[in-house]
């Protein structure tokens, strides 16, 4: 349908449209269109519309025929929407004697006409416009005048213009093109809403008798042509949308009489342009009753087509048109017979192509699409393109040009040629027209020009838009094209090459056809059965596996088939050269029971797993391993040999020669056929998983302990001493086996390595050992007996505790040929449970100041004694126990110093995390100081161990009593130590009385019920630490002897005011506050602990009383400087006053030495010092002062 401009009628005054002005108003008015950015909110419909553009038609009022209007509506647009009437009076007089008497003419003949708006346009000179008149003037403008006579309802409809030729301004003409705009949008919204009543009123009638459809399609298809006339496009499209909903609801009542067959075939039918509206009268075969169906809906899928290509939306009409093509040409295989023969294929090719020429020619002149848009347009041209071919699969299989077999098979199984009624016999003489089916008909190379053309423009179309599946799909049709042409070899490529790209897509039936289909091209080729064939072969088994419904793509007896591919996939593997592992193959699914056992006789672990071999037939197998790993990633491999492993469910047990023991999990499964090696590995992605086993998460398996096999221990040595290397003791128990050799590695965290060369074999242990630097080789252990081995390692104080993997492989003597391993971890707490701290303070004898009264009090001067404080704390939270702690010289130190401990109060004492234990020793030397270092030697052991040598020496004798087995007390002491664990409780109870309380409530089981009453009886009475109850251990640390420059000893004595009555020795008079004492400092200084070549030196040094305030007023040389040499005394005198009256202390004497003298380049050295304050803890009564004081308050009454 051919676009339509609005219709605008003009008409002018006699006078204006004979001047000359007349020819350039009309010229500048047609400059301003098409009218642009109009608002239309109509009165039927909820939302508002924006035309951006819309085109516009200036014609004379008087050149529009006035014909009686016709019964077939095509447009709202035929007729004027706006009629214009110009005039250009500025006369009073004029407009009433003339120029009215025209315009009423006028307005009666416009309102004759049905949906149609006017307007009067004034045109006057721009400089007359804003002429003042006065406010009581009794005459109007020409403009009122106007709008006085004409503006009969509340609608302005006169507008004036001032405008002067060559006037183009916009502001000038917006007001006249605003009344333009509201004056066609006011008429089309009345003409609209018109037609609009009388499609609902056609279509409230459509189940009473003589509705026609074609009359209501007709009526609708007016308000669509009127909408599009307008650049109203998605409006336009709904009417169309709506029509096609209305048909197929008349379709689904089969009231279809006002309408002639379901197809009448033309000549070329089946080769015009489907989206071409105009191939066709379609608007005369409506009127006339006698269109089709088809050419309805053809004609409808066109015009809603044109709307969306202004729309510029060219993937909804790719869309719309495969719908159409392909549900329409079902309807058509109905009544195929009638038509001329391959009507419906050519139809279908003809169209589909022509979509998409004509799409790409209407996308050509649009703005190029971009992203997702263009993806999207690619890919829907593929499955045009795609159905396209599909009509060339039916085809070819109609004429015989392809085989009646998949692929080409599928396009024809969706075609349904049962007719739903009887039809009319063909017509001989009708033949289709396309001219390359006709020819790809009669020619079979170039149907195959013609097949492999299409496939590879869809494939194009396909890759352009990202979609590979899709792509690889026709791929796998072309390569059935070159199996049946007999290009076996271009066919093998294609064959081999697909699968790969169908399996992330999840293809699996084409994937198993493709690769069916390689495998039989192989054999047909005679090519050998090499790498590449076994891989062909595992592929298809994996497809038939995981979906058994493709084997309807197959033509063999899929099972049989199957079993001929096993066999030869065996012989095939025992003729590769090198072995060929496969990842990941769903062939076989294992599942791990929690069946596991250990040998009676051997160090062997049996487990049971479950094979479910998922082929129809029976698999040779040559070995099967399960790798179990533990949380330490030791890894143990369980084997079974030979063996046949049926359809379905196998139950297998599969043994490991380890002493290993604990909870592992499934890590990887391998089964070899020959030198083919399938291996699953459970941390692998894809369908590993599913194919290791049938539960999604790792499995847990417990292997369980063999008390009588192997087994090894970490531990620290009873003896540790500090500064020396540090050193872990292994220990081998060989169990119920007698070792030949056996070979053991230690692995530890990064930074710490194992001295294995200087490895040392223990005095207790038995065998022989031979060291090298990556491990120890055991040699003769006979059963039943332990191997200890002293090993160094570097340093790991940073560590508190370390985890240390062993594996150990050993030979028996009874089993040479056999390596047994055992492969486990231990975790060893390399820090000390103690941490000791040293306190020195130097002191001396007490003697009498030479010189000084008797009765002054005698005082302490430094001579050869320093006393160590040494505090045991815990750091952990762990309970110690402390025996002893000794501080000994070393052997081979000079002797001359003398060492005194004080006696603890307890035989055993414990450290806990808030209360320490200390340790006061008495160091004497009479040579000055001590070069040697000490040594403290502390014996602790944990409060845990004590009380599991406590929990199991009590079992032990109660067992020993009942005559029980020695299962039982492991299980008791376990289980009674499980529960200490788990509640702390009963700890503080136990270090104050020694009493273990456990609560008869504890479930213990009924075989050791007999035995926990005893035991918990015992445990619950009252046992005081002793030191016999189990081992303990021993700290050495080092301990060096400090030196001190000056060790220096500050006094106050205060000297006693004369008295006139005699008192006791040693008593001082009574003091009183504010009463003014005398007081001498005495400090004297010893260098009996600095070097001994420095005893004869002197040094300086500095005192300062201290300042206290509110206790004392000290008058006198309160600092000062004075020399000192060994065993010299400095004193001066102050006057104390005391300020108050109680026990005051007397003030601190602070002496600090001063830097030696030396060389000015050289730095000054500061001596070491130590002073002691000999009054520290003596005090002073001071007494209150008596007497009367008599005080004089003001007691005023003066108010305010």
């Amino acid at each position: 349908m051919a676009n339509q401009h609005v219709l605008v009628t003009y008409t002018a005054a006699q006078s204006f449209q004979s001047s000359d002005n007349w020819i350039h108003f009309l010229a500048a008015l047609r400059s301003l269109l098409p009218l642009r950015n109009l608002h239309w909110k109509p009165t039927s419909r909820p939302n508002l519309r924006t035309v951006q553009e819309l085109d516009v038609s200036l014609v004379p009022l008087d050149s529009l025929r006035d014909e009686h209007t016709s019964q077939v509506p095509v447009t709202l647009l035929e007729k004027p929407l706006l009629n214009l009437y110009v005039l250009s009076c500025e006369d009073a007089e004029t407009y009433k004697t003339t120029v009215k008497k025209q315009i009423k003419d006028w307005q009666t003949s416009v309102n004759q006409r049905k949906n149609q708006e006017w307007l009067i346009i004034h045109v006057v000179r721009p400089d007359s416009k804003n002429v003042d008149r006065k406010f009581f003037s009794m005459k109007g403008s020409v403009l009122d005048k106007i709008k006085g006579d004409f503006n009969i309802d509340k609608r302005d409809r006169c507008v004036q213009l001032p405008w002067s030729t060559g006037e183009q301004s916009p502001a000038v003409w917006a007001d006249l093109i605003g009344k333009i705009k509201d004056g066609l949008l006011a008429a089309f919204d009345t003409a609209v809403l018109a037609r609009e009543e009388e499609v609902k009123r056609s279509e409230g009638q459509r189940h009473m008798p003589g509705w026609n459809f074609c009359t209501y399609f007709i009526l609708k298809e007016s308000l669509a042509s009127s909408f599009e006339g307008v650049n109203l496009f998605e409006d336009a499209l709904q009417q169309y949308n709506e029509l096609e909903a209305t048909f197929m609801n008349v379709l689904g009542e089969k009231n279809m009489s006002w309408f002639g067959n379901l197809i009448n075939p033309a000549p070329k039918d089946d080769s015009l342009p489907l989206l071409s509206p105009s191939k066709k009268s379609y608007r005369e075969l409506i009127l006339a009753n006698t269109i089709s169906i088809f050419d309805l809906r053809v004609y409808l899928l066109a015009r809603q087509s044109m709307l969306l290509n202004k729309m510029q939306q060219p993937i909804e009409i790719c869309r719309k048109a495969i719908l159409f093509l392909s549900t329409f040409g079902k309807r058509l295989r109905e009544v195929e017979m009638a038509l001329p023969e391959y009507f419906v294929e050519s139809w279908i090719f003809s169209s589909a192509l022509s979509v998409v020429d004509q799409c790409d020619a209407w996308a050509s002149s649009w703005p190029e699409l971009e992203g997702i848009a263009l993806a999207r347009y690619n890919a829907i041209k593929g499955e045009l393109l795609e159905l396209a071919k599909s009509q060339l699969d039916i085809l070819g299989v109609k004429v015989g040009h392809l085989p009646p077999k998949p692929p080409f098979l599928m396009a024809l199984q969706t075609v349904s040629t049962t007719p739903s009624s009887p039809l009319p016999e063909r017509n001989p003489s009708q033949r289709i027209s396309k001219y390359e089916i006709m020819l790809a008909i009669g020619d079979i190379e170039a149907f195959y020009d013609l097949y492999c053309t299409i496939s590879n423009r869809a494939i194009d179309a396909y890759v352009k838009a990202g979609r590979r599946k899709f792509a690889l799909k026709l791929h796998g049709c072309l390569a059935a094209l070159d199996n049946h042409r007999g290009r076996l070899s271009n066919a093998l490529a294609i064959f081999s090459s697909l699968p790969a790209h169908y399996a992330p897509h999840m293809w699996t039936s084409l994937e198993s056809f493709m690769l069916s289909h390689a495998i039989d091209t192989h054999a047909v080729l005679q090519k050998p059965r090499d790498r590449e064939w076994i891989h062909l072969l595992l592929g298809f088994l994996k497809t038939y596996v995981n979906e058994p419904t493709s084997e309807s793509l197959i033509s063999h007896d899929i099972n049989e088939y199957v079993t001929k591919l096993v066999t030869a996939l065996r012989e095939a593997s025992e003729k590769l050269d090198s072995d060929l592992p496969h990842l990941d193959h769903p062939i076989m699914a294992l599942e791990i029971t929690k069946d596991t056992r250990c040998s009676q006789d051997e160090d062997l672990v049996y487990l049971t797993v479950l094979i479910h071999n998922r082929l129809p037939c029976d698999v040779h197998v040559d070995k099967i391993g399960v790798v179990l790993v533990g949380e330490d990633t030791t890894r143990l491999k369980f084997t079974a040999e030979f063996t046949k492993l049926v359809s379905g469910r196998n139950y297998l047990v599969l043994t490991c020669p380890t002493s290993s023991h604990g909870t592992y999990v499934h890590e990887s499964v391998e089964i070899r056929i020959a030198r083919l090696h399938f291996q699953w590995n459970r941390k692998s992605g894809g369908g590993a998983g599913d194919a290791l086993t049938s539960r999604k998460h790792a499995i847990p398996v417990h292997l369980p302990r063999n008390p009588e096999s192997l087994d090894v221990q970490l531990c620290l040595p009873p003896n540790t001493a500090l500064g020396t290397t540090p050193k872990l003791h292994l220990t081998i128990s060989s169990g119920r086996n007698d070792l030949a050799t056996a070979s053991v590695r230690l692995s530890a965290p990064a930074g710490v390595t194992f001295d294995f060369v200087n490895s040392e074999l223990h005095s207790e242990g038995v065998g022989e050992i031979d060291t090298s630097e990556d491990g120890i080789s055991i040699f003769n252990v006979p059963s039943n007996s332990n191997v200890i081995i002293s090993v160094p390692h570097s340093d790991a104080t940073r560590f508190r505790a370390i985890k240390i993997d062993v594996s150990i492989t050993y030979k028996t003597v009874r089993d040479p040929a056999l390596e047994w391993t055992l492969r486990t971890s231990r975790i060893v707490t390399v820090a000390l449970p103690i941490a000791v701290n040293v306190e020195d303070f130097f002191r001396g004898e007490r003697q009498v100041i030479p010189g000084l009264d008797s009765s002054v009090k005698l005082r302490t001067m430094f001579v050869t004694r320093l006393f160590s404080r040494f505090t045991i704390s815990t750091t952990t939270q762990q309970h110690v126990r402390i025996l002893s702690a000794r501080l000994l010289s070393a052997p081979d130190a000079e002797q001359g110093a003398k060492i005194f401990g004080c006696h603890p109060s307890h035989s055993v004492m414990t450290a806990v995390p808030d209360r320490p234990v200390s340790y006061i020793f008495c160091i004497e030397s009479d040579r000055g100081p001590v070069s040697d270092p000490l040594n403290l030697v502390i014996s602790y052991r944990l409060l845990r161990e004590e009380v599991e040598a406590l929990v199991n020496k009590t079992v032990e004798n109660a067992l020993r009593q009942l005559s029980q087995e020695s299962d039982v007390g492991t299980k008791l002491v376990q289980a009674i130590i499980e529960y200490l664990e788990c509640d702390a409780s009963w700890v503080e109870l136990y270090n104050t009385t020694g009493e273990l309380i456990i609560p008869s409530s504890l479930d213990v089981g009924e075989e050791l019920e007999e035995a926990f009453s005893p035991v918990q009886k015992i445990l619950s009475q009252p046992n005081p630490p002793s030191p016999s109850l189990g081992p303990w251990r021993e700290m050495t640390i080092p301990v060096d002897v400090p030196k001190m420059n000056i060790v220096a000893d500050a006094w106050i004595a205060i000297q006693p005011p004369p008295q006139t009555e005699e008192l006791p020795r040693n008593q001082l008079p009574s003091i009183y506050a504010g009463q003014a004492l005398s007081a001498t400092v005495y400090i004297t200084a010893s260098l009996h602990w600095n070097d001994p070549e420095n005893k004869r030196q002197r040094y300086r040094m500095r005192y300062d009383v201290e300042e206290r305030t509110k206790d004392w007023l000290i008058c006198g040389r309160k600092r000062g400087d004075f020399l000192v040499q060994d065993k010299s005394t400095f004193s001066v005198c102050l006057t104390l006053i005391a300020l108050h009256h109680g026990h005051i202390e007397l003030p601190k004497v602070e002496v600090k030495p001063l830097p030696l003298d030396g060389e000015e380049d050289v730095p000054k050295v500061l001596p070491s010092s130590d002073t002691h304050q000999s009054h520290g803890a003596e005090t002073v009564l001071v007494l209150p002062r008596g007497g009367r004081s008599t005080f004089i308050v003001s007691m005023g009454t003066k108010r305010v």
